[in-house]
């Protein structure tokens, strides 16, 4: 339920007031003003996508969908891939009767799923079950590194596989705390990176966790974890203006900022060779990270675009009905002002809409397929009255030439 830490608490002020304050209090930096990027684009449901995560039985909700092409190609309409991996974080099993969970039905902390091909076919998407000694539904990873502690588990961050360290699949995973009761109330002081060996399978028993630095703390921004999208800007990922650089994004502070650091893919595991852009180069020093653009979403995407531009997805401010769109001219900006691509509609009955990102693999040509959670304020009592409002739902962006 990696939304909005620490910012939101349940039942304190209506969610249109929020948003309405946030979108007053936000800062625009010089950039965004002047580079508004034109382009063209349509936008529809795709609720063949959505209907694929509509499920009665086993798997029935979830956040923090992230895909990954096993391949380590990610690019549209990618046919040579066989199989992706999706990471959710908080996740719900059971079975669902007259649209209520029921009394057996639990929630864990992490999963994931593997999708054969590239197309919303039921019987192609294979969700994963890890049991504990007592074969009850577990987290399938847990915090078992030097900065684990007794009571944090994680949620899953973006991953990719490099094809550089023997197709290893890397993916962040962030140690988070309860703070208390509601569905708010968490910290995530700590991220690491989970490292699977090429071809290893579920439960992933000799998966590595590495200790990062990850976790920073940026003067006049705040702090917050990178993370929250990859791109791999690379020949052998399909990017079409490759630099040969791996770049990893995080949303920091309450003003959502976005942040970026890159690193060689050879040199993924070597934390001494990453660099962190401080607006204006690559610098030695995550502290001096500075912002990209603000207003963006703890879950993310920034695709490459064939005409050498990039596209930035994520829902505006974190939490609200819009989806938004920005388009830069590197992976490092400068952005385009935001374009509302889309109003999400599931704000009108009350459920509250999130972290929105682009699944490239999973796009047609000159199409991108986007996912966002929904989630209520009141989620602990409306998850046992409805077992459907905590899924991903998705969108299609077409871009007309």
């Amino acid at each position: 339920m990696r939304v909005w830490t620490n910012t939101i608490r349940k039942n304190r002020i209506g969610l249109l007031f929020i948003i309405g304050l946030l979108s007053t209090c936000l800062p625009r930096s010089k950039e965004m003003v002047k580079t508004d990027l034109k382009i063209s684009y349509t936008v529809k449901a795709a609720p063949e996508w959505t209907q694929l995560f509509y499920r009665n039985e086993g798997w029935f909700g979830g956040d923090g969908i992230f895909s990954i092409p096993l391949t380590g190609v990610d690019r549209e309409g990618n046919l040579g891939n066989d199989s992706t991996l999706i990471f959710f974080s908080d996740t719900y099993f059971g079975r669902v009767m007259e649209n209520k969970p029921d009394k057996n039905s639990i929630m864990v902390n992490n999963s994931v799923a593997y999708l054969k091909g590239n197309h919303p076919i039921a019987d192609s998407l294979e969700f994963y079950i890890h049991r504990d000694t007592k074969g009850d539904p577990s987290s399938l990873f847990i915090p078992n590194n030097e900065n684990a502690s007794d009571n944090d588990f994680f949620w899953l961050g973006d991953g990719f596989v490099n094809k550089e360290l023997s197709n290893t699949l890397y993916a962040f995973a962030y140690h988070v705390e309860r703070t208390g009761e509601n569905v708010f109330d968490f910290v995530e002081p700590n991220v690491s990176i989970i490292a699977i060996n090429n071809r290893s399978i579920p439960p992933y028993v000799d998966h590595r966790q590495l200790t990062t630095p990850f976790h920073v703390k940026i003067k006049d921004l705040g702090e917050g974890n990178l993370g929250a999208g990859i791109l791999v800007n690379t020949t052998w990922a399909g990017a079409p203006n490759p630099d040969g650089h791996i770049y990893v994004y995080g949303c920091i502070g309450q003003t959502k900022s976005l942040v970026v650091a890159r690193v060689k893919p050879k040199d993924f595991e070597d934390f001494k060779e990453w660099r962190y852009w401080n607006g204006n180069k690559w610098d030695l020093r995550p502290e001096n990270l500075n912002e990209i653009v603000n207003g963006a979403s703890n879950e993310l995407s920034v695709t490459p675009l064939s005409d050498g531009r990039f596209v930035l997805i994520f829902q505006v401010l974190g939490l609200s009905d819009k989806v938004g769109m920005r388009i830069g001219t590197s992976p490092v900006g400068p952005f385009s002002e935001i374009h509302e691509i889309y109003q999400t509609p599931e704000m009108e009955s009350g459920l509250w809409c999130y972290n929105a990102k682009a699944h490239f693999n999973l796009s047609q040509p000159d199409e991108l397929l986007i996912s966002y959670n929904t989630i209520t304020p009141n989620f602990w009592i409306d998850i046992k009255e409805d077992a459907h409002i905590y899924r991903p739902r998705f969108i299609k962006l077409k871009f007309d030439h």
